[in-house]
């Protein structure tokens, strides 16, 4: 999702803001489980969005991204060469061997989750492409790794760089993590790339969420005439995996903990 404009000031949680934000962590955590469940060939992305946001509503809570700068969905769900913001539709239909990412928000008592997951329906096209997954998937938990207090933001950054160019992956420059709380993007930006050591220090009650996008090819952004689906220049596969997470003086808490 797009940021609006504000203080650039980074907030931080105070210990029952984070159990609210887990709490509203938890309900996306659980509806992406079954959404994963429900990802197979014949269902359509609008299909699968009518009941995230049924499933959003039954458990008290909103949708975070419809109506979003005028998104008019609940959920992003992208496919294949699509990278984030893809809009769901009854036109798109799954199909075997598709790489699908869907990205969830929710609001709850004024907080917000954020998360989200890819994967393949059925088995993964190539080992190419099933290698993305992997990498993606374990960018995530290496950028997660490094979100302890005293560390810097550019921590977070390079460690998740260093798993993509590990595998000789593009990381995608113009989408970037963010902080999480009473509105869905706070400071400061999580790029997926940069130096360790530079960047903000991490405290204790920040909460962002991290997200990395890998491509199998150039890192490079169209947005399509929708205005909102991001896809790779060069149409390549593209992943995303999502969770959102707390600094604590325990370590990393992740609060969308639960569906992958």
């Amino acid at each position: 999702m797009r940021k609006k404009s504000g203080s650039r000031r980074i907030i931080l949680k105070a210990p029952w803001e984070i159990e609210k934000l887990r709490e509203a962590n938890q309900i996306v955590a659980q509806i992406l489980q079954e959404l994963r469940e429900l990802v197979k060939e014949g269902i359509t992305t609008k299909d699968l969005d009518r009941i995230a946001e049924e499933r959003i509503r039954e458990q008290g809570a909103r949708p975070a991204f419809k109506g979003y700068y005028g998104y008019p969905a609940a959920t992003c769900i992208s496919v294949n060469e699509e990278i984030v913001h893809g809009i769901p539709s009854e036109k798109k239909v799954i199909k075997e061997g598709d790489l699908v990412s869907i990205d969830l928000g929710v609001i709850l008592d004024g907080y917000y989750g954020d998360a989200a997951f890819s994967c393949f329906v059925g088995k993964a096209p190539s080992k190419q492409a099933d290698s993305l997954l992997r990498a993606t998937k374990q960018a995530l938990y290496a950028g997660i790794g490094k979100a302890k207090p005293k560390k810097r933001l550019g921590d977070i950054s390079s460690a998740i760089q260093e798993v993509a160019d590990s595998y000789g992956f593009g990381v995608v420059r113009k989408f970037v993590g963010h902080g999480v709380g009473r509105s869905l993007h706070e400071p400061p930006e999580v790029p997926n790339y940069g130096v360790r050591g530079t960047g903000p220090v991490l405290k204790k009650g920040m909460v962002l969420a991290i997200e990395p996008m890998l491509t199998v090819g150039s890192y490079d952004v169209e947005i399509l005439e929708d205005g909102w689906t991001a896809v790779t220049a060069d149409r390549s596969l593209a992943a995303h995996f999502e969770h959102s997470v707390a600094i604590t003086d325990k370590g990393p808490q992740i609060l969308s903990d639960g569906f992958i």
